[in-house]
């Protein structure tokens, strides 16, 4: 006979392993985070905006556990908006998916030059502008572009395929196409000669001083969205040598640069058939040159023969 303080058979298990008599304790939810102490955790770790960081994580975050995972991501040192997922650009709310570039605000100033660029084509010549977003990244100025313009006809590329993933969530909700490859290589072939509005958001940092930028820049964006080479106009020249190929006559490219690097980008431009006009913007300390195809050579008409006597 069993002894009267030993089961005879083992208590049956749940699936997980848990026994009825010993059953799995839940997990306790996470206390919330107050806003004071967001504020501190983000303020240590070196956000200078601490308060307008602790305001934007609070109102995203829907748990206490995802502001908690939010604010871990942010004092890691991810850029804000790949915690968050999102960029404000221009007045839109653009996806900015991890290992994205992220859109800058001084890029604003050379999206309004490209919006006046843009009107001016269509109040000409009567019919949608072609717009190219080369370099697009996560396809924000393309987005900005199409969102500004009448009629528009977008098209956005880039060599990093996360990136084209992203650009593929901002631009075609416009209605544009984004393609993956290097430069013009990714467009179709059908564009050539036709673009209105060229926008190159190049990279322009010289090699040696990417080491010198933000590390939430330098450690969780790509480098080849940074990186411009030895004096940083690599690309630029690589698109400044075949844009007058893809522009229509007339047709306007639009490249970011620094001050420092205008006068050599301007010798890029000018030694490749582009028409060069340097614009900048103090406040938002941005420099931009427009290059512009010329208009294709008007056959001059012979003079009227003077009527015989």
């Amino acid at each position: 006979m069993p002894s009267p303080h030993v089961l005879s058979e083992p208590p049956p298990h749940r699936p997980d392993g848990t026994s009825p008599l010993h059953p799995r304790l839940s997990p306790r939810p996470s206390p919330p985070l107050s806003r004071a102490t967001v504020i501190a955790t983000l303020r240590a770790a070196g956000c200078v905006f601490a308060e307008d960081e602790a305001e934007l994580l609070i109102s995203t975050a829907h748990t206490a556990d995802a502001l908690a995972a939010m604010v871990e991501r942010r004092v890691r040192g991810l850029p804000l908006e790949h915690v968050v997922g999102w960029a404000e650009f221009h007045g839109l709310r653009v996806t900015v998916d991890p290992g994205v570039f992220v859109p800058r605000r001084r890029t604003e100033f050379l999206v309004g030059q490209a919006i006046g660029l843009g009107r001016r084509t269509a109040a000409r010549t009567g019919r949608p502008t072609v717009v190219v977003d080369l370099c697009c990244g996560s396809g924000a100025v393309g987005a900005a572009l199409a969102a500004a313009l009448d009629r528009v006809e977008l098209y956005a590329a880039d060599i990093e395929p996360a990136a084209v993933r992203c650009a593929r969530r901002n631009v075609t909700t416009a209605g544009g196409e984004v393609y993956e490859g290097d430069l013009f290589e990714a467009l179709p072939a059908g564009l050539r000669g036709r673009i209105d509005v060229l926008v190159a958001n190049v990279p322009y940092v010289p090699t040696q001083e990417v080491g010198l930028l933000p590390p939430e820049a330098r450690e969780h964006e790509p480098r080849v969205a940074l990186d411009g080479g030895a004096d940083g106009l690599d690309v630029l020249r690589r698109v400044t040598a075949a844009a007058p190929q893809w522009l229509a006559p007339g047709g306007h490219l639009l490249v970011e640069t620094s001050e420092r690097q205008a006068p050599q980008a301007v010798e890029a431009f000018t030694r490749n058939g582009l028409l060069p006009r340097v614009t900048a913007s103090d406040e938002l300390y941005a420099t931009v040159i427009i290059g512009t195809a010329p208009p294709p050579h008007r056959t001059r008409q012979p003079p009227a023969p003077h009527p015989t006597p």
